[in-house]
């Protein structure tokens, strides 16, 4: 091991020491009664995503990635878009941020509006003046999301001198007061250094920095949490909540981890096959889960407090999005499918004002037929 190699361990090694020490006077100083503070959501809807569709032409075709997904997002609130890989969550995120590679992708209908401005209209030249100052965006691999060959404190620098009027010292200024705040400890020197000279978790935090840097309303964190281990995810999640409430910014939270839905979400989207097929809030999707899909990914995940129960699969695989089904397009997986699911797309069913589901069993006429059964 060579002088410089030394110097780093001793340093990571005085990191660890450091975020041990603070991690436990955090734990001291709060009383394990004190309830956490309860954020701020207001009523102002900043983020609307109306009947969006995502293709992508292919030599076989084309795949309809995004098929009708609608929903809104208010001013500090986290929306968490759950559902298998291949559903239609990434593609969803990167329509919002304009990220759509054109060709061979293309937005065939709907329409993406951010506090009356309508983004699926714009030019390239309009996003980037909203791409990562009114919107910022997670990537799900921190090593890849940063270049490997510019220092720290020049990619955190560069988003501030690019979308404002900054000096090279305030921008310097501004990168130190991003990486305290997301818990980077001794920045001055650290904003000297390249991303291969920090942890997993440690890039993790200093992406962050560079999508808050800017000040933005909403953030899209894209399985932000995906490679790292549950400790550091534990740390990860606690800092989205802590910059939530210190900025109010607006989260949509892409995932297949419930865990990480439980812990941080407001309100919950089930994605399958490219469409929504419930929404509500985390009460709603945990407690009372109307579509046999929500219930099949809640029933697929381990409980400490069903020791003897068998975890249930979901049996079969996401239909074909190169020739998507007429109808349900969870018909062929679903226990409970009935004909009318096969051929005809479920409306949407209201069961209360933040609780919608498309599923036939849930229609009122299917409810009507069940009374008559029990009669």
């Amino acid at each position: 091991m060579n002088e410089h190699q030394l110097d780093l361990a001793k340093e990571m090694e005085k990191e660890k020491r450091d975020e041990l020490s603070r991690m436990k006077k955090q734990s001291q100083s709060v009383p394990s009664y004190k309830t956490k503070k309860q954020k701020m959501i207001s009523d102002e809807v900043i983020l609307e995503v109306d009947n969006l569709h995502v293709q992508f032409s292919t030599f076989g075709g084309s795949v309809h990635a995004v098929r009708g997904v609608s929903f809104n997002l208010r001013k500090g609130e986290t929306l968490a878009i759950v559902g298998e890989s291949g559903c239609g969550k990434s593609v969803t995120s990167n329509a919002i941020m304009g990220l759509i590679p054109q060709p061979p992708g293309r937005i065939s209908e709907g329409r993406v509006m951010f506090k009356n401005q309508e983004l699926t209209r714009m030019t390239k030249k309009q996003m980037r003046k909203v791409q990562g100052v009114d919107i910022s965006m997670i990537f799900q691999d921190p090593m890849t999301a940063l270049n490997p060959t510019l220092t720290i404190g020049e990619q955190l620098t560069e988003g501030v001198r690019t979308h404002t009027n900054a000096s090279k010292s305030e921008a310097k200024e501004k990168a130190l007061d991003m990486l305290r705040l997301v818990g980077i400890p001794n920045p001055q020197e650290r904003l000297k250094q390249y991303p291969h000279q920090f942890s997993g978790g440690m890039r993790q935090r200093i992406v962050i920095a560079m999508a808050l840097i800017c000040e933005p309303e909403l953030l899209i964190a894209d399985e932000p949490t995906t490679a790292l281990d549950v400790t550091i995810q534990a740390q990860i999640l606690e800092l989205f909540e802590e910059i939530q409430q210190k900025t109010g910014v607006s989260i949509v939270l892409i995932t297949h981890d419930l865990g990480v839905v439980a812990k941080i979400a407001d309100r919950i989207a089930v994605m399958y096959a490219g469409k929504i097929i419930e929404l509500g809030t985390k009460r709603e999707i945990f407690y009372t889960p109307q579509h046999p899909y929500t219930q099949g990914l809640l029933k697929s995940v381990p409980r400490l407090d069903l020791l003897e129960e068998e975890l249930q699969p979901i049996e079969g695989t996401p239909p074909d999005l190169f020739s998507p089904p007429t109808g349900c397009p969870f018909t062929a997986r679903c226990p409970f499918a009935m004909e009318v699911c096969e051929h005809i797309h479920p409306t949407t069913t209201v069961k209360s004002s933040s609780h919608q589901v498309d599923c036939w069993l849930q229609d009122e006429r299917a409810q009507a037929f069940r009374n008559e059964l029990k009669v």
